[in-house]
């Protein structure tokens, strides 16, 4: 497991004073469900009924149990396909065999909701008959054309009790969260059954706090996880790969001192055979129940190898070390492999960016019209809807002879300045965007070449758009990173039909308002197949000819998102560019995109949420009041809950056919600009907190984000009396100093008060203080570093 290098180090450790130990082994134990199991989801031959209707997985296709993941143990059976597999949550109360101090939770699951993913509420009971609400949000067991990326993945599943098989990928998924250690833990409540949204449990385990030692006289510290990434950063002229070290301190909170807790610099570093470390993780605060993640980074990584993480303290002393963990070297070449473009990760400046603005700018934003509650983008498509809204507006505004691809020449982006635009993006506090180049209309916004002159480059403005905003984002805000949307499917594009399905069925619309004539597909060009032809060629044109970092595909469906995945990396791997796209390209997501929504939860697959600027659309609506836009305190709000829980959020602007920002969006973006200019020290380059992103227990709405050496308590609403008071655990020990943020940036220490028994913070503020913000409050908290 070692190599005779490390072996020879530690045989030599003691002649220099130094003591190395292995660190605790991260622990998992299994919480049998077998005697509750009441469905059987898997069958050789199809004759299992997982979902209530006929249909279930292929039991070749599942790995026989006990099965690790991430580390964790889960008792899967031995054999699929013959008995019962699963249980679906109804209420069942499982107990632990006696109560105990538990770190982490972990589930193995799939939900089979007619109507997509959904929220289901576990309850903890710990012995003194507190309780704690677990909100798993539930992913369905395939999905299309969107996708979701599960732990354990099937090609295809049986349907009408074996009669036939759907081909879309069916998953069972893993998710793991902290719990509590202020106690023991006594019985775990599953969610009621809801119909058509039921969740299905295949394993469930824990991982237990160390309680060995009464009382502790030092932390409890175990590797987590040690993840070799797809990230790289030039260290000393060489790309070094990123590997993301997990290390937890496994003590109960309650156990929470100085003397229980890392509290000045630790580096990791790793080695093993060829491996090099270049750049060291540091540590700064590790208290007990909580976990830090830090990338080391290192070179010579080789496939097949094990590692060996090590930690030291700041005097170089070796605290611990962990053997065996596997190792990935850094891709330098990728290929169109699912399996090997699976491995692909966010980049890091991503992951740090955290706020991103989206535009969404066409065709569309001359009608510029829908009703309350559906996208103004969608006007083609509603258009065709006979006796929808947008079909009577139509006809009462336009009349019954304008057909959609009449308004290209309203679309003259007479007023579109560059300059302005990422000017506006980057006050506001965004540090990346995502233009709409194509949306399901099929007009684009870049010069499509050969493939179609359906495109503001031949029709309409005749101006390469994409191409004027990203090179003059590269230009004037260099470190603004550019991005680029893309439809997969068109609604009416002829070409598309033989791949058309749901609301994307391709071929040409019958007019509006005389279903015996067709519409024309302006500026189509002859092709011979749409994914070939169309599809691919211009989504690598985006990639190789306009440079996007960021491929944030729409609606998924049929593609060629393998072959452009792989030419992607390759021309970002050799330009020295880290990109990254998301779950709607049909294939290999990095990342997760709810769409208006958020997650109740942290979690930890990076994600993404989108929205409008306007409560209902992302393409401009006219019938959207000024008032009802976003402001600045909904924004700043949104994107602390959204960075808490580990995801970005990406805001929508919908300018008007002109190319203007229009005013509400505008200046209420800048308005939260304001904000993050002297708070963003809690947004940017944080990460989330292990142990939960908010204090369930308090009067006030607060939210937690980390960085290495600070902890953010941003609370939603004026802490009142002149106290903010945190119900919960936080990692702070005396010495360290508390800060309200402000507009003047002459912050002051602000007085705060802890107490030991319960946790409970109070730190004291005056209410002239609290009158300087406004939209939140962000009290950040500097460690003080012995």
């Amino acid at each position: 497991m070692r190599s005779n290098m490390f072996v020879l180090l530690l045989s030599l450790l003691p002649w220099f004073g130094i003591v190395s130990a292995a660190l605790v082994d991260y622990p998992s134990a299994i919480l049998p469900l077998k005697n509750i199991f009441d469905n059987q989801a898997a069958s050789p031959d199809g004759s299992a009924n997982f979902d209530g209707h006929g249909s279930s997985f292929d039991s070749q296709h599942l790995p026989p149990g006990p099965w690790i993941f991430d580390g964790i143990k889960y008792d899967l059976p031995s054999t699929w396909g013959t008995s019962n597999d699963n249980v679906i949550a109804n209420g069942q109360i499982v107990s632990l065999d006696e109560p105990t101090f538990v770190h982490e939770l972990h589930f193995l699951y799939s939900g089979d909701a007619s109507g997509g993913d959904f929220v289901a509420s576990f309850v903890l009971t710990f012995t003194d008959n507190s309780t704690q609400d677990i909100q798993l949000y539930a992913k369905n067991w395939w999905m299309w054309p969107i996708l979701n990326n599960g732990a354990i993945q099937t090609p295809y599943h049986f349907e009408l009790d074996g009669a036939q098989k759907n081909f879309n990928a069916s998953q069972i998924y893993q998710w793991s969260t902290s719990v509590s250690s202020e106690r023991a833990l006594k019985t775990i409540t599953f969610p009621p059954n809801k119909v058509n949204r039921r969740l299905h449990l295949f394993g469930l385990s824990f991982s237990p706090s160390v309680t060995g030692g009464s009382p502790p006289s030092g932390p409890s510290l175990s590797v987590r996880r040690a993840k070799f990434t797809s990230r790289w950063e030039t260290i000393n002229g060489k790309r070094a790969q990123a590997v993301e070290v997990t290390l937890a301190n496994l003590l109960p909170t309650h156990t929470l001192a100085s003397n229980t807790s890392i509290t000045r610099k630790h580096d990791i570093t790793i080695t093993g055979a060829g491996i090099k470390t270049v750049g060291p993780g540091s540590v700064y605060r590790l208290v007990p129940g909580d976990q830090v993640r830090v990338d080391v980074f290192v070179t010579g990584s080789r496939a097949n190898g094990k590692a060996n993480i090590q930690i030291a303290d700041s005097g170089g002393k070796m605290i611990g070390s962990s053997a065996g963990w596997p190792v990935a070297p850094l891709i330098e070449k990728w290929t169109a492999d699912a399996n090997v473009l699976s491995t692909h990760e966010t980049p890091t400046w991503w992951n740090r960016a955290k706020f991103g603005i989206f535009v969404h700018w066409g065709v569309y934003s001359y009608p510029a019209w829908a009703p309350n509650g559906t996208y103004a983008e969608w006007y083609d498509h509603d258009l065709h809807m006979t006796g929808s809204p947008t079909w009577n507006h139509h006809l009462q505004t336009f009349g019954k002879d304008v057909v959609y691809d009449d308004f290209i020449t309203n679309f003259t982006a007479s007023k579109f300045n560059a300059s302005e635009w990422v000017d506006l993006f980057d006050r506001a506090g965004a540090k990346y965007f995502v233009l709409v180049t194509k949306h399901h209309d099929g007009y684009a916004l870049f010069d499509t070449a050969n493939t179609t002159h359906r495109s503001s480059v031949y029709l309409g403005p005749k101006r390469d758009f994409v191409s004027e905003l990203m090179e003059t984002a590269k230009k004037e805000k260099p470190d603004l990173h550019r991005g680029t949307y893309y439809s997969l499917p068109e609604w009416f594009n002829p070409d598309s039909a033989q791949y058309g399905f749901g609301q994307w069925p391709g071929g040409l619309a019958h007019n509006a308002f005389d279903n015996s004539s067709l519409e024309p597909y302006t500026g189509r060009l002859e092709i011979n197949d749409y994914l070939e032809d169309l599809q691919l060629p211009q989504m690598l044109d985006l990639a190789l000819k306009y440079g996007t970092e960021i491929m944030w595909c729409d609606i998924g469906g049929p593609n060629k998102t393998l072959e452009f995945a792989s030419q992607f990396y390759n021309h970002a791997f050799a330009t020295g560019l880290q990109v990254t796209i998301n779950n709607r390209c049909g294939a290999v997501p990095d990342f997760d995109t709810p769409e208006y929504a958020t997650f109740g939860t942290t979690q930890t697959q990076k994600w993404e949420s989108n929205e409008g600027m306007d409560p209902f659309s992302y393409g401009l609506n006219s019938a959207t009041q000024p008032n009802q836009y976003k402001n600045g305190t909904t924004i700043i709000q949104t994107l602390v809950d959204i960075v808490s829980k580990n995801g970005n959020f990406l805001l929508d602007v919908g300018p008007n056919a002109e190319g203007e920002i229009i005013t509400p969006e505008a200046n209420n973006l800048l308005d939260a600009g304001a904000w993050l200019d002297y708070s963003g020290e809690c947004v940017y380059d944080t990460n989330y907190w292990f142990p939960g992103s908010q204090d369930d227990n308090a009067s006030q709405t607060v939210r937690f984000t980390t960085t290495p050496k600070t902890f953010c308590v941003v609370a939603f609403d004026a802490p009142t009396n002149g106290q903010l008071v945190i119900h919960k655990r936080l990692p702070l020990l005396p010495g360290d100093t508390i800060k309200l943020l402000n507009p003047a940036k002459d912050v002051v220490d602000l007085p705060w008060s802890v107490n030991t028994d319960t946790g409970e913070l109070t730190v004291n503020v005056s209410t002239d203080a609290l009158t300087s913000g406004r939209f939140a409050w962000a009290f950040q908290i500097a460690y003080n570093l012995q």
